[in-house]
């Protein structure tokens, strides 16, 4: 009898702690369901009927009906446009990694700490950013339009800096519209990574510098050996924002040169919305956007697993 009524004065006291568990898983769960759902509909859902729709030849009008497995990628992967594509993807993401990103760090390095009116010069960097892909693009097609003195400007000055350089239309040269359209791109987007690199530096301990500086590291040293090792995280970061939004860039491109002139500034998003949208090949167009999702996904998650996932685990040398 001792025993039954100590299993009961037990098991009356496990009753609450149930009770508050259950209570509180059903807190979390009706919390994370209105997330849960929209994340559904808007990203998951998506994605499952882009899948479906690339096996099938469908205009977007006509009934669902001419399913064709996987021609839509066969097709896709043996044309040279959607080839030129992928290459002009790769050639703004490397451009992007060496030029763009180290730009930004130069910036935030001068204008992170020490320069005088560092705020101003912050704001000037930044604003780029803040202004629509859409303005960009139509200011920037001034800009380089051979009507306007401001192309002749761009010609005559980086015809005295480098020798090799030929004068000409830059949106109607095949050989410089994708050059022009990575100077667009840097110019809307370093002040991003600038903000990111001096958030990190204003992260890493004067002291730790200046007891650099008193050993006799000299200020390349100091740079080298402590500044960019602590930035490591930050710079992963902004390598991955980076990639990431040179695979997805479409607004800009678009607006500016719709992919030409003969497919020389085509990217994956433009060849998606030509060959999909503008064509009346939502199922072809379905198939693009699967393989640009892979791409994304692929890179993410390897991306991941290589850096971000040691960086910011706390088991970072």
């Amino acid at each position: 009898m001792h025993n039954i009524s100590q299993l009961r004065v037990n098991m009356d006291k496990r009753r609450p702690e149930r009770s508050y568990r259950a209570d509180k898983t059903l807190v979390i769960v009706l919390f994370l369901l209105p997330a849960a759902i929209l994340f559904f509909t808007f990203v998951i859902f998506p994605i499952i009927q882009a899948a479906f729709l690339s096996t099938f030849k469908w205009n977007g009008l006509e009934p669902l009906d001419k399913f064709i497995g996987i021609d839509n990628f066969i097709t896709m992967f043996n044309h040279e446009p959607f080839r030129m594509a992928l290459q002009h993807n790769g050639i703004i993401i490397v451009f992007s990694i060496l030029i763009q990103l180290p730009i930004a760090l130069v910036l935030a390095l001068i204008v992170g700490r020490k320069l005088p009116g560092r705020p101003i010069f912050r704001a000037i960097f930044f604003l780029p950013y803040v202004i629509s892909e859409v303005i960009t693009a139509v200011l920037w097609s001034f800009i380089f339009n051979p009507r306007f003195p401001t192309s002749d400007l761009i010609n005559s000055v980086l015809d005295t800096v480098l020798p090799f350089f030929k004068p000409g239309p830059w949106l109607g040269d095949p050989s410089k519209v994708l050059v022009a359209i990575f100077m667009v791109l840097t110019w809307k987007y370093f002040g991003l990574h600038m903000v990111l690199y001096i958030a990190g530096l204003q992260d890493i301990p004067v002291e730790v510098e200046e007891a650099a500086s008193i050993d006799g590291a000299n200020n390349w040293q100091i740079l080298r050996y402590v500044t960019i090792p602590m930035l490591s995280r930050t710079i992963i970061t902004t390598v991955y924002l980076s990639v990431l939004g040179s695979l997805q860039q479409f607004d800009l491109v678009w607006l500016m040169t719709e992919g030409g002139p003969v497919n020389a500034s085509e990217v994956l998003t433009t060849y998606m919305y030509r060959h999909g949208f503008v064509s009346f090949r939502l199922g072809y167009g379905s198939s693009v956007a699967v393989v640009l999702f892979v791409l994304c996904l692929a890179f993410s998650l390897v991306y991941q697993r290589l850096f971000m996932q040691k960086q910011f685990s706390g088991r970072a040398d």
